[in-house]
């Protein structure tokens, strides 16, 4: 008789472990998608210059890492409306997400094709993409660039 109840309270005790993880995976599935749409659109937005919605995405202190230098949310929102530097097209090869509790890393393997300094380039670049989750909204806080030498 013992055995018994102790076998049903151990299969009770692995089906709420089991539905637990479930829904964690369920959960992190959902937001690496939701971050990897988010992404795509950033990168829409950038190339037609739509600073109406990049302004909210963009978080207040966010930084942006280039290979010319680093800078706030404010110079970053300049440089695209002037066209500085202008983001034509991003051809998104890989993409990867990371979700650690309301912090999402996504890593883009990409080929961007941009006019910086009026001359039309380029580049392959493994972009990371740091969002945070503030007030229910996913706010990008960090865009870094780094150059591949493939």
């Amino acid at each position: 008789m013992t055995t018994n109840i102790k076998m049903k309270k151990l299969v009770i005790v692995l089906i709420l472990i089991f539905t637990s993880a479930t829904l964690l995976f369920a959960q992190d599935t959902t937001v690496e998608q939701e971050i990897t749409n988010l992404s795509k659109l950033k990168w829409q937005w950038m190339a037609t210059k739509n600073i109406e919605a990049l302004t909210p995405l963009f978080h207040k202190n966010a930084v942006f890492v280039h290979m010319g230098g680093s800078w706030g949310k404010e110079q970053e929102l300049n440089i695209i409306e002037s066209g500085s530097i202008h983001y034509k097209k991003a051809d998104i090869h890989e993409v990867s997400v990371h979700v650690i509790g309301d912090t999402t890393i996504l890593l883009n393997k990409i080929t961007l094709l941009a006019v910086v300094g009026g001359n039309e380039v380029t580049n392959p670049f493994m972009v990371t993409e740091v969002y945070i989750k503030e007030y229910e909204h996913w706010k990008l806080a960090s865009l870094s660039f780094t150059k591949l030498l493939n």
